[in-house]
């Protein structure tokens, strides 16, 4: 999104210009008036020594079909090394079976034996294994694989049968109560709902009814509540701190579509479609994505230091003094911070700078700072903002602190897009929500991308937006 227009904002009536008040994230404390429980370790996954060992042992037992020659120390590590590179990884709660298992145990397996086999046969073509040979170690192992995985699985779900996961279900009375009763009927879940968070009570009877905040905070502590099930799409927004509060007490939030399978994730939930919300992804993203924006904007400022000086003397030549663009943009929780990029287009005023949208007329510009801003060359300072730690290069786009508190009151779920560090590229740029799109739309996809934050996302749009950069778009 680009800082330089003289197009009102979309949704937004233009009024004058004073001091804003920025409230980005909502406030720790619920309005519920629920105080965080002592905190408590998160609820730890199953360990995955068992399965590793169950793999393990499989990949040795498959051995067994090698003979002779064939049964070289190298060829057997090399063998269990690749299956348990490719071992299937766990399964995510609820507990799965071993037919849902079976099509990734049987690939994996397979492609852990004709990897090595076909090294094996360059490297020593006098022993190369057979085809027989093959065939007999696929069988052993796939046999032993199986059975040993499903008696961890066994283990694991006779455990979470005995000892359940108490839960509370948010969300608006009936629908909870009746998702509440579908999970008690199908206790192989390991979830036993507790009680049920509405404003409202609800006269048919079922899991009892909290509606204050001390109640809610009676019932986490007095029966362990470990998961919190929200089963409706506004629970989000309108119980975001109370949903925050519970994480960090060390409860799982999931996120239940009651009413249609709108969901196309494998994870289910007594029949129902669902997924596992991340309300603090700085804590699981912090270390690996910082490594990532320090390696790659260092390496980049290295690759394209030339060219940026090129750019800045053809500024500097064309279009006069004032080469960098200076302006203020509101980042991780609310914290302001300096945005950098080369200036392609003068603003009028202070005024005009932070309460006007992009650019409205292209043509207002110079030919070669119109060719900065297809290219999105402009955007590439923006790299030592990463390096600084303002910035990510990869999440939801920073705004001016005007825009900000207006859409945080028109757009429902946009001040939770700070929970995570700003970015340069993100998921709603590469789907094509740039420049004068739709606000909404970039705030579900923003928060769509910091729920499901993975490093291989980021790798991804990384990618996406690379192959991207010669579109005639702006940012």
């Amino acid at each position: 999104m680009t800082a330089e227009r003289t197009v009102s904002s979309p949704g937004v009536p233009p009024r004058e210009h004073g001091p804003v008040t920025v409230s980005v994230v909502p406030p720790r404390g619920p309005a519920t008036g629920v105080r965080s429980p002592a905190r408590r370790p998160p609820a730890r996954p199953p360990s995955p020594v068992p399965l590793f060992l169950a793999d393990g042992a499989a990949a040795l037992l498959g051995t067994l079909a090698l003979t002779g020659a064939q049964r070289h120390p190298s060829l057997v590590l090399l063998l269990v090394a690749a299956s348990l590179l490719l071992r299937p990884r766990d399964g995510r709660p609820p507990v799965p079976g071993l037919l849902d298992e079976l099509p990734a145990v049987c690939g994996r397996i397979t492609v852990a034996w004709l990897a090595p086999a076909a090294l094996w046969a360059a490297y020593r073509p006098e022993h190369a294994l057979s085809v027989g040979t093959v065939l007999a170690g696929l069988a052993v192992q796939t046999a032993a694989a199986c059975a040993l995985r499903a008696a961890v699985h066994g283990r694991r779900r006779a455990a979470l049968l005995r000892h359940p996961r108490a839960a509370l279900v948010i969300g608006p009375a009936a629908t909870a109560q009746r998702v509440a009763a579908a999970v008690l009927r199908h206790p192989r879940c390991g979830v036993r709902p507790v009680g049920v968070v509405a404003e409202q009570p609800d006269d048919a009877g079922g899991v009892p009814v909290l509606r204050t905040g001390e109640e809610v905070e009676r019932a986490v502590i007095q029966n362990g509540v470990r998961a919190v099930l929200a089963v409706h799409p506004s629970v989000r927004a309108e119980q975001g701190p109370l949903l925050r509060t519970l994480a960090e007490s060390g409860c799982v939030i999931w996120e239940l579509d009651a009413d249609s399978p709108a969901y196309t994730a494998r994870q289910r939930l007594a029949g129902f479609a669902c997924r596992r919300l991340c309300l603090s992804p700085v804590r699981r993203a912090g270390v690996g994505k910082r490594l990532l924006d320090i390696l790659v904007s260092g390496t980049l400022l290295v690759l394209v230091g030339p060219m940026l000086l090129t750019c800045a003397a053809v500024l500097r030549i064309s279009d006069g003094p004032g080469v960098v663009f200076r302006q203020e943009r509101i980042g991780r929780n609310g914290k302001p911070f300096t945005l950098l990029k080369f200036r392609t287009y003068r603003p009028a005023d202070e005024h005009e700078s932070a309460t006007r949208w992009s650019v409205a007329d292209e043509n207002e510009m110079r030919r070669f700072c119109r060719m900065l801003r297809r290219t999105s060359l402009d955007e590439l300072l923006q790299l030592w903002n990463v390096l600084r730690g303002d910035m990510s290069l990869v999440g939801p786009r920073p705004e001016r602190p005007y825009f900000v508190a207006q859409f945080s009151h028109t757009y429902q779920g946009y001040a939770t897009r700070h929970r995570m560090r700003t970015g340069i590229t993100g998921l709603a740029q590469v789907h094509g929500l740039r420049g004068d799109t739709s606000i909404e739309d970039r705030s579900r996809f923003d928060n769509a991308y910091i729920d499901d934050w993975s490093l291989w996302q980021d790798v991804c749009i990384l990618l996406r937006t690379a192959a991207s950069l010669v579109r005639p778009t702006g940012s």
